[in-house]
């Protein structure tokens, strides 16, 4: 295991040169914003650097990597991935390259070490920070790269609404909004918008939510029924494992989304302080933070919604 600090990694970043950034499955603001400041950063100081397609990225975040991205063809020198904690998480165009992975940035305390070097810091509300730290070091923090950042850190944090959330963030956005974009319509795209399919959706998991602990826990269904009878598109259900958290009186919020090939998604939102998310997901063979994490198992909802039970009960007894 060899981990190194931001400024290790600055210059280790501008030694070196063919860069490919990788990005997770399911891709969202962190990974995506994460990877396109990085590339523009590069790029500006000369290196010749791009994003790995991912086929899974939703409008949501197409225009960060527009005229950043290369597919499979791109034969790299050196390897970075951003925001990925584990192996599982690499989505197929990626895993070629999960055993020659130069840097891995990141801020799970779930990190997994598979790549040669790991800047880690778990203590950051999002990658985003990290990476801006890494950056800042010998690139100029343009209007394009601080929006790109500023979308990795808003969406890790809800809007700073989250409980990771503290004075560094804000300092953190500060910096990035001084670099001179518009803040406005990124948080009224990522914060204050939604589909009428969105709405819909919300109204069928709030009919069929399952509170327990005296209302302190919820859990929520998304079927493939209520998907399809809806119409919904990825995009819709970006960072719906949020909308738990909404409901006054709930601490922690699971929220099982199932699949099109056997599999639930599982999304876990807390309070760090009644329940370690991290703890609950580990059990389940996931990870990510104590106040969010995630899993995903083979199985009906019904049956994953019983190991999730058992896997909060284990750990609260533990």
């Amino acid at each position: 295991m060899n981990t190194i600090t931001a400024a290790q990694a600055a210059e280790f970043l501008q030694c070196r040169d063919g860069y490919l950034i990788l990005t997770h499955v399911r891709p969202d603001g962190d990974t995506i914003g994460c990877a396109a400041g990085l590339c523009r950063a590069l790029r500006q100081i000369g290196k010749t650097a791009y994003v790995l397609e991912n086929p899974e990225i939703t409008e949501l975040f197409t225009d960060y990597v527009e005229g950043l991205t290369v597919d499979g063809k791109f034969v790299p020198q050196t390897v970075i991935s951003v925001d990925i904690a584990a192996g599982s998480l690499f989505p197929a165009l990626a895993r070629p390259y999960l055993d020659r992975v130069d840097l891995a940035i990141d801020h799970h305390p779930s990190q997994e070490f598979f790549a040669k070097a790991t800047c880690l810091n778990s203590e950051k509300a999002a990658c985003g920070q990290i990476v801006y730290e890494i950056v800042n070091q010998f690139a100029r923090i343009t209007p394009e790269i601080g929006e790109a950042l500023y979308v990795a850190l808003s969406t890790d944090c809800g809007c700073f609404q989250y409980s990771n959330t503290d004075g560094e963030a804000h300092r953190t956005a500060a910096a990035l909004m001084e670099s001179g974009f518009d803040p406005y319509p990124v948080n009224r795209k990522f914060f204050r918008t939604k589909t009428f399919k969105r709405l819909r959706l919300e109204g069928m998991l709030s009919g069929g939510m399952e509170l327990r602990d005296g209302g302190q826990t919820a859990l929520v269904f998304l079927t493939r029924r209520m998907i399809d009878e809806v119409g919904a598109s990825e995009r819709d259900m970006d960072d719906i494992s949020a909308f738990v958290g909404q409901i006054e009186g709930v601490k922690n919020g699971v929220t099982l989304k199932e699949t099109t090939d056997g599999h639930v998604k599982i999304s876990l939102r807390t309070d760090p302080g009644d329940l370690n998310a991290s703890k609950v997901c580990a059990l389940l063979g996931g990870g990510g933070h104590a106040a969010a994490a995630g899993a995903m198992l083979e199985g009906t909802v019904e049956a994953v919604r019983q190991r999730v039970i058992d896997a909060i009960e284990e750990v609260r007894n533990g």
